[in-house]
């Protein structure tokens, strides 16, 4: 049991969040790229993002796992992002600190969602099943390339207009 639910339950409840974390981030990446704040879109995948790290830690594992280290990092992450936006309103160097920190949120959110595809999906076990072969190798190496592609042009792009950032 986990918060009162089964390990079933908790995980589906994880699993769930970490989908909308991912969706909503993809949706904020799109804003960043047309200078788009998007608030409701961006609060959805920091809290998201946030809860998919933290309801992580919940799981019965014992010692310290590269799960857990991504999470932590993912959560070393939000914070710098929370303050740039909220607290620094994307003034001066706030706004690509929040651009690559926000990023490099999502991507963490999608390297443990390509991870698990490969774990669970029985087509991808089957071409990967220890991680190390080339077919997972080069959907990680996709994956990141195009993250750091995209949060360059996002951090160039990503102005949004001064009255949008009042609160």
């Amino acid at each position: 049991m986990v918060l009162g639910l089964s390990i079933q339950a908790f995980t589906i409840v994880h699993v769930v969040i970490s989908l909308v974390a991912i969706a909503s981030g993809f949706v904020v990446l799109f804003g960043m790229l047309r200078s788009q704040r998007m608030q409701s879109w961006t609060a959805l995948f920091l809290l998201t993002t946030g809860l998919t790290s933290v309801t992580g830690f919940f799981f019965p594992i014992r010692g310290f796992t590269p799960a857990i280290g991504v999470g932590i990092i993912s959560c070393l992450l939000l914070a710098p992002a929370l303050v740039g936006l909220y607290g620094k309103n994307l003034v001066g160097g706030w706004r690509w600190i929040y651009v690559a920190v926000a990023l490099s949120a999502f991507y963490l959110n999608v390297f443990v969602l390509i991870v698990q595809s490969f774990q669970k999906v029985p087509t991808l076990r089957a071409l990967a099943p220890t991680q190390s072969e080339p077919p997972f190798l080069v959907a990680q190496a996709v994956a990141l390339a195009a993250f750091i592609v995209l949060g360059i042009i996002a951090a160039f792009r990503f102005r949004p207009a001064p009255d949008v950032l009042a609160h």
